[in-house]
């Protein structure tokens, strides 16, 4: 609603700049003279059919059904061409200048979104187009919009469902991707700089955007996993150490083979297997974790691998099978698509 309002605010504001008012004006004026000059020096030729007449003309359409048999009629007829061919043109082509005004607008970032329940992708690097792909696979998020914050010239990727704000992160850009209505927000780390102040730009993007609007869900990219507990004092939900992850994994290669294409392959949403987490299904609610692990792989295909405690924030992996599952519990499954059990 709020988007729709800027949008017919700036359209007067055009409106106004560029006449279109009077340029209206002047073509029902040609339109009605050349009706009433019709009317008149044609025979048999009622207003009605003057003004269809007119539009015709005008319009440069051209059905043949009416045309000028008097040399006064033929001069009214010419009247009609030159001026409110030429009039309205000028008219079509104003509004068109305002639609094209607006596109280019958003895709320089200038505008605002009032849009909710989006994803908000703070920062722009080389893998921003490998995250949005992710989204586009998984059916939770695979029509979700996306809003890009981002100091780059313009929108990076031709997507209708992706927005762009161009800026850093202040309490300007992040009103004008309307924060407060987000389902979550992901920084990524700017590749510009080196990995001390790319990380330190991460906490203050984070620390800016968890005073801005404390209730958001912040997953945040770090370098060094050095300065993990300074954002985690930012405030930063979740946090991804990018080269933590790689060594360990390399490490872990090394010792067994192959694990990291089983990982690869679960936090893709691109292809295989993926790992998902789910609210315990009623009908598991008070069972342990083993009957709820044998439920799932009998009934569904799906491996139950860990647990999590929301009420008190623990992560239980491979819990014990006689751990008893809660109603506030989550559950951390591999599925080959998103599950959807009551």
């Amino acid at each position: 609603m709020f988007h729709m309002f800027l949008f017919l605010k700036r359209f007067m504001a055009v409106v106004r700049r560029e006449n279109i008012f009077k340029v209206t004006g002047i073509v029902f004026i040609v339109l009605i003279l050349g009706s009433l000059g019709f009317t008149y020096f044609e025979p048999g030729l009622s207003f009605k059919d003057s003004i269809w007449w007119s539009i015709v003309t005008m319009t440069t359409v051209g059905y043949g059904d009416f045309y000028p048999t008097t040399t006064a009629g033929r001069m009214v007829g010419i009247g009609v061409m030159v001026l409110g061919i030429g009039f309205l043109g000028i008219l079509t082509a104003t509004i068109a200048t305002i639609f094209i005004e607006n596109r280019l607008l958003e895709n320089k970032g200038m505008k605002s979104t009032d849009m909710k329940g989006h994803f908000v992708i703070c920062g722009w690097n080389f893998r921003g187009k490998e995250v949005i792909e992710e989204f586009r696979n998984d059916h939770k998020s695979k029509d979700a919009p996306i809003v890009i914050l981002a100091e780059i010239d313009e929108k990076p990727i031709d997507d209708p469902g992706i927005w762009f704000i161009k800026g850093e992160v202040n309490q300007e850009t992040l009103k004008k991707a309307n924060l407060e209505h987000a389902s979550c927000i992901i920084v990524i780390a700017d590749d510009k700089l080196d990995a001390y102040a790319r990380d330190a730009k991460t906490i203050l993007n984070t620390m800016a955007i968890k005073n801005y609007c404390p209730q958001v869900y912040v997953c945040v990219e770090l370098m060094d996993y050095k300065n993990v507990e300074h954002c985690q004092m930012a405030g930063a939900d979740e946090i991804i150490v990018a080269g933590e992850l790689s060594t360990n994994l390399l490490v872990q290669a090394s010792l067994d083979h192959g694990v990291t294409r089983v990982v690869s392959e679960l936090v893709s949403n691109r292809f295989g297997m993926e790992l998902y987490k789910i609210k315990v299904p009623k009908s598991l609610i008070t069972k342990t974790f083993y009957e709820a692990m044998c439920q799932l792989k009998s009934e569904y295909g799906i491996l139950c691998i860990a647990a999590e405690e929301t009420a008190n924030k623990k992560f239980l992996a491979n819990p014990d099978n006689e751990y008893v599952l809660k109603e506030t519990d989550n559950l951390f499954i591999i599925s080959p698509e998103r599950p959807r059990i009551s």
